[in-house]
Parts: C-alpha cells; structure tokens; sequence
C-alpha cells in the first residue's frame, strides 16, 4: 500500500476495490470501455491477475487498474483511470507504479493499448512496439472512436 500526504491511498488489495464503481465508471465513460456489459466487467476483475485501487481520504474508489498475465514473464495492462476530481494528486501514476515496478511483475513485458496518456506511460517504459511485435485488434465497437 501507498499512502501520500494528502490522504490518498493506493493498494492492490483485491478485497478492497468497490466492483460497482469500476463498473459505473467503464460502462459510461472511457472510449475503450463502454461497450462491455456490467457482467463482462466483473468477470474481467474477478479474474485480473492484479489489481490496483486508488482510495480518496473517505476509502472511496477513484482509481482503478486491472492486468493479466501468466504469471510469469508477461502482462497486459488494462482499465486504467483515475476520477477526474480527483486528477492533479500523482494517482495515475501512483497506480501503474505499484501495478508495474512494484509488484510481482516487475520484470515483466508489459504491453497495453490506448489512444492518450502516452507520456505517463512513457514514464515507466512503454514505447513503440519493436519489430517482433505483431498485433491482432478485435472487431471494432460501433460505440468506439
């Protein structure tokens, strides 16, 4: 857990994140997400192979970040997002650090896919694909950019 001077909290105690706010908060408002039924998104928490809550001086969820991964030499990063009133106090990367260099996969290849935040991911090495790397995208959702 991480706990910082304003009261904000970060920890990935999967006992801990509030399910029906990460479900509010995917089904209504990222560009990557709405489409997912609130079943879909439970099922993807409930078999994360991490997760990583950011929690408001009250314990209210206001962060949020899933992975999946082996185990054992690559993750997937995934539903990352910190409320917007709650954007300016470093939880964004508060979350990815604990998610990525703080964590059990440390050592990881980590990948993810997304259309904005490039310098914070920056930050912890993501970059542009090498050349090994091949990507198959899913069928596009009518609701999606």
């Amino acid at each position: 857990m991480s706990d910082n001077s304003d009261g904000y909290e970060v920890d990935d105690s999967p006992d801990r994140i509030d399910v029906d706010a990460v479900c509010r908060f995917l089904r209504t408002e990222p560009y990557w997400g709405r489409w997912r039924t609130e079943e879909i998104i439970r099922t993807q928490v409930a078999r994360a192979w991490r997760v990583v809550g950011a929690y408001d001086p009250t314990g209210a969820l206001v962060g949020f970040a899933r992975a999946m991964s082996d185990g054992f030499g690559v993750a997937y990063l995934a539903d990352v997002y910190v409320l917007d009133d709650h954007r300016g106090h470093g939880l964004g990367k508060r979350i990815i650090g604990l998610m990525i260099d703080d964590g059990p996969g440390a050592d990881f290849r980590w990948m993810l896919h997304t259309n904005d935040a490039h310098g914070l991911y920056a930050r912890f090495g993501f970059g542009k694909p090498d050349p090994t790397y091949m990507d198959r995208p899913g069928a596009r959702r009518p609701d999606l950019p």
